[in-house]
Parts: C-alpha cells; sequence; structure tokens
C-alpha cells in the first residue's frame, strides 16, 4: 500500500474483495488504487495511535510513507537498553526525532548502554520532555553529566531505578535542567552509599553549572544545619539555598536509605515542590524534615509517607510549613501519635484526603480515635478518609457525619471496633457518602450491612471484604433491594479434597466478578467408608478473580477423574483402611 498497490494478484482462485467508494459507481473504481492516499497524514497518524505496539511495528514496514508517519507519528518510546543497542542507537532515535517520552530497561544482570550512548539523547530527540532509566547500572555519573551539558529545554520529568549513578551525575542534571519539575528516585545503591558531607549531598548548588564546586564556607554552614549547630546562621545558609532553589514539583523517593542526603535538596525545592512521596527510605525523617522545610510556608498539597522512620516532630515540621496540605499518606510510620495528628488538624485546613495506617513499634502509642476526631472537627473539607487497623468509634464518626459535608469516600479496615452499631450510624448520619469499604472487620454482620443498604441515599458502591458474618444471600437480598447499588463481595476462601467440592459463600460483582468460597462435601457412604481416614485437603486463599478460576478448574478435574474411576473388581487403588497423609496448601493472590 501507500505508494504501492493496495491489492493482490489471487493465484489460488479465491475471490478477491474490493472495496466501494461512495459516491461513485463501481466500474469508476481502479483495482490498483490505494484508498488510503486519500487520507492526510495526520488522520493516519491517529489511527496507527489506536494501534498496540506489535502492530504499529508491523503497519510502519509496509511502505515508506508509512514509514514516514509512524516515525512522525509516536510520542512514547520504550526500548530494551542493552549494550547491543549503544551503536545503533543514533540511528534509530534521528527516525523518531519527534518523540517525547524514552523509556530505556534493562536487567541488573545484563551489560546497559553506556555513557557514550545516553549522552547523545537530547541531541536526536529535542522534543524530549521525560526520560525513564532502569536498570542501567552501566551508565555512571560521567554519563548524566554529558547529558546535562545539552542542556535539554523541554525536560520536565525524570525517573532513575536501579542504575549505577550517584549524586554528582544527580547534581549535574539538577543544575543544567531548566525546566525540571518532577523527579523519581528508586534504588539507588551507589546513592546509599555515598557519605552524608556537603560536598556530596543532592543539592543544586553543591556543584555550579560547569561542575565546580562552591566555597568551603558554605559547606561549613551547610555542616551546621545538618549537624544542629545553633551557634552558626541557620538563616544565612537558609537564603542561601533559596538563591539557588529549583523549580521541582514532584520529589518521589523509594527504597533508599540515606535520608540526610536529602536535606538539602528538598529545601532548595521547597518553594516550589508540591508533591512529596517518601516509601521504604530509612533514616530519621523528622530531622529531614524539620531542616528542609525550616518552618517556612511551603505550597506542597500532598505528602506521602510510607514505612519511614518518623513521629510527632515530623508532623509538627509538616502542619507549621504546610498550610495548603490537601493529601497526607501515612502508612506503617513508625512514631506518629494522636499528637501529631491534632498538630496537622489544627494547622492544615485544607485537607481533602486523610489515609492512614496505623501501626506500632513494639506496642508503642500509635495514631488512634483521638486524633481522627481532632481531623473530623477541623477539616471540613474532607472527601475521603481511609482508617486502617484505628480503632474508631461513635463520637468520631459523628464528628465525620457533622463536620465535613463532602465526605464522598470512606474506608474501614482491620479493626474490631466497627460493629453492627457503627454500620447502623454510618447508614443513618452520612448522606452524602458514595462508596464505602468495610474489609477485615470481623464483628460486622448482615444486619450492619442491610442497615447501610437501607440508609445511605447517595451511595453508590458497597465493597465488604473478610467480614466472616456476611453472607453472599444477603448480598443478593441487598442487590434486589437497591439495585442501583454495586456491591462487592470477597469472603475468603476455598477448601477442596479428592471427595468433591460445593460452594459455600460466593459473590459476583460487577467489578470483580465476585468471590467464591467452597468446602468439602462428601457423600455419607464414602465418608463412612474412610471414616479412618485423613483426607488430603487444599486450602485456596485468593481473589475474587482467581477463586472463580480455580473453583472452576477444580470442579472439571474432579468431575473428570469420577468419570475414570475403576469397577470394584479392579479397585486396588482405594483402600477404606489404608491412611491417606494430610497435605494442605495455601495459595495467595
Amino acid at each position: 500500500m501507500g505508494q504501492s498497490s493496495s491489492s493482490c494478484s489471487c493465484n489460488n482462485g479465491h475471490e478477491i474483495y474490493r472495496p466501494v467508494i461512495i459516491g461513485k459507481n463501481s466500474g469508476d473504481i481502479d483495482g490498483d488504487d490505494d484508498l488510503t492516499l486519500s487520507l492526510p497524514d495526520e488522520c493516519l497518524g491517529s489511527v496507527f495511535g489506536k494501534l498496540g505496539c506489535l502492530d504499529r511495528n508491523s503497519c510502519s514496514l509496509v511502505c515508506k510513507r508509512w514509514k514516514c508517519v509512524d516515525s512522525k507519528s509516536r510520542n512514547r518510546l520504550v526500548l530494551l537498553a542493552r549494550s547491543e543497542l549503544s551503536p545503533c542507537l543514533p540511528s534509530l532515535l534521528s527516525r523518531f526525532n519527534t518523540v517525547s517520552v524514552l523509556s530505556l530497561k534493562c536487567s541488573r544482570k545484563l551489560f546497559s548502554i553506556d555513557d557514550a550512548a545516553l549522552s547523545r539523547i537530547p541531541i536526536f530527540l529535542p522534543f524530549l520532555k521525560k526520560l525513564k532509566l532502569k536498570g542501567c547500572i552501566h551508565i555512571s555519573d560521567d554519563g548524566l553529566h554529558a547529558f546535562s551539558l545539552h542542556h535539554p529545554p523541554l525536560l520536565t520529568k525524570l525517573s532513575f531505578a536501579s542504575c549505577g549513578f550517584g549524586a554528582k551525575g544527580l547534581n549535574s542534571l539538577l543544575s543544567n535542567c531548566p525546566s525540571l519539575q518532577d523527579l523519581t528516585l528508586k534504588r539507588l545503591r551507589k546513592l546509599d552509599a555515598t557519605s552524608s558531607t556537603p560536598a556530596s549531598s543532592l543539592w543544586p548548588g553543591a556543584l555550579s553549572v560547569d561542575g565546580g564546586d562552591v566555597s568551603n564556607d558554605h559547606h561549613n554552614n551547610i555542616n551546621a544545619v545538618v549537624a544542629g549547630d545553633a551557634n552558626k546562621k541557620e538563616k544565612d545558609v537558609h537564603n542561601y539555598y533559596y538563591k539557588r532553589s529549583l523549580r521541582l514539583e514532584r520529589l518521589c523517593l523509594k527504597d533508599l536509605h540515606n535520608a540526610r542526603l536529602f536535606i538539602p535538596l528538598i529545601l532548595s525545592a521547597s518553594a516550589s515542590i508540591k508533591t512529596l512521596i517518601v516509601c521504604r527510605s530509612s533514616g530519621n525523617w523528622d530531622r529531614v524534615l524539620e531542616t528542609s522545610l525550616h518552618g517556612k510556608t511551603t505550597s506542597i498539597s500532598e505528602i506521602q509517607m510510607e514505612n519511614v522512620q518518623m513521629g510527632d516532630a515530623g508532623l509538627l515540621a509538616i502542619s507549621s510549613s504546610c498550610p495548603d496540605l490537601q493529601l497526607l499518606y501515612l502508612s506503617r510510620t513508625t512514631d506518629c501519635t494522636d499528637d501529631g495528628l491534632s498538630a496537622i488538624a489544627n494547622s492544615c485546613r485544607k485537607l481533602r484526603k486523610l489515609h492512614i495506617d496505623a501501626w506500632s513499634r513494639f506496642g508503642s502509642r500509635t495514631i488512634g480515635d483521638e486524633g481522627v476526631f481532632s481531623i473530623a472537627n477541623k477539616c471540613s473539607q474532607l472527601q475521603e478518609v481511609v482508617l486502617m487497623g484505628i480503632p474508631i468509634a461513635i463520637p468520631s464518626l459523628n464528628a465525620l457525619a457533622s463536620n465535613c459535608p463532602v465526605l464522598e469516600r470512606m474506608a474501614l479496615c482491620n479493626t474490631d471496633s466497627v460493629q453492627d452499631s457503627e454500620m447502623a450510624f454510618i447508614a443513618a448520619k452520612f448522606l452524602a457518602l458514595k462508596k464505602l469499604c468495610i474489609k477485615n472487620c470481623p464483628n460486622v454482620s448482615k444486619s450492619g450491612i442491610e442497615a447501610v443498604g437501607r440508609g445511605c441515599p447517595n451511595l453508590v458502591k458497597l465493597k465488604v471484604k473478610r467480614c466472616k458474618g456476611v453472607t453472599q444471600a444477603m448480598v443478593s437480598r441487598l442487590r434486589f433491594q437497591r439495585s442501583s447499588l454495586v456491591v462487592s463481595l470477597d469472603a475468603g476462601s476455598m477448601l477442596f479434597d479428592s471427595g468433591g467440592i460445593s460452594l459455600l459463600a460466593s459473590a459476583v460483582n460487577e467489578e470483580e466478578q465476585g468471590t467464591a468460597t467452597a468446602m468439602t462435601n462428601t457423600n455419607s457412604t464414602r465418608s463412612a467408608a474412610a471414616a479412618a481416614t485423613t483426607v488430603a485437603a487444599t486450602h485456596v486463599i485468593c481473589s475474587s478473580r482467581g477463586a472463580l478460576l480455580l473453583r472452576s478448574k477444580f470442579e472439571s478435574a474432579l468431575q473428570l477423574g469420577r468419570r475414570r474411576r475403576p469397577t470394584e473388581d479392579n479397585a486396588s487403588w482405594y483402600s477404606p483402611s489404608a491412611s491417606i497423609p494430610s497435605c494442605t496448601a495455601t495459595i495467595t493472590y
């Protein structure tokens, strides 16, 4: 097709289908006409954009025009960045010179592309906006420095995971990429091994544009801030950072183990940063937040802290510096208590989303009902609340219902305090609630769920997971009584054995297709014959779709086994007196 004929000759005697153009007679159509020639390149590129990767690659090989259109219309390119790619990378990038998103991935067990290949990327991709490197362990600080010297004007997002460079290369990028707004760092082991001296910290002022070091006087002042020396002029150091401030709006740090390195980076970007995400990164994050935020008002609107060492001191630093905070995500933070959450409630009145996964170390004090009560009384703009492991009581629920009129999404998980009385209160008071999730609350029974079904007039979705008192029969009645409500039930596990299978509880949902729970249902004759026998059983605990799939597979296998069972004459394979060893396995998805 394209410049060549769009039809093919028929050598096998089969009839060829020829398209008909509306408005023309069939006799006026030439069999050699290419109908795609009438399409503008923009329309053809839009069609290519709807195709999958393999189909699009195949279309690019049809003709020269299609190859050209495909090359000019690609915006995203994902490549396996093995060492074999380095020689042909320039020609490949010159073909797709309009790409704005480039992703280079390689296994850490293989040789990746080198510094020379990386340094030439800005030359061939002048419109590059996002760059992602994963597993490129053979790219060093020199490669990043050579890349940054091109000063890519449109580069706004960088994501590095499991790579081999450290602070020096990152400082070059931070200094020489003027449009950088989003930085994600994951599992950078060389960065973890870096010492915590100011010269090796992530700080755009630590290196000048040409790679030279700044004066030792500034290093001494920075040492005073990090070490907590009260005799030094911290205000001067703070002002110096702002003179060389970054334009970062989002900073994501995951699986890193040297928290002190990020103090200068967060301090320098605190004037513009809006989102801060820290996951599974060791170090004293109380000190990091206290030093980097420095009590100055920032524009941060989203903070996510997951599996980090942080307590009330960090929450106090957040409350004093983030008056515009709208999303707070605390998951398994070690030392956060109700006092810290109360400080957030007093200062961050614009909070819209709150997610707390309470966890205490060695049974110490953690976030509880008192902190939730403070948030409910002060943050009237709450729209979403997720509480995991928090013993919430009716007074806190009452405060949420009374003071948060726009609360639309709520999840209560992993707590024994939520019972049928709390469910009835939710049904009566939460009039604006649209989505409700009850997960792993063993004291919630069918009466509590039925009360929610009768109340909450705006509720459109109800999700119930691992609540022992909720059955499929109750869910079926609830769906019949309130057809507009989407109910999702995930009840638990299935039990299979050699005797058969039967359904104990299942739920079918429009989204998850339900959950099946099956148990053994052997007939009386076989159970009497095998009274002294230990039955082999398998417990399968999985998600809803997995439960239904496994149940259907096991049922088919058991039915096939019954049809192939030998007759009594040669049934030496079964002996009632023989003991069958027990076998129990758990599969979790």
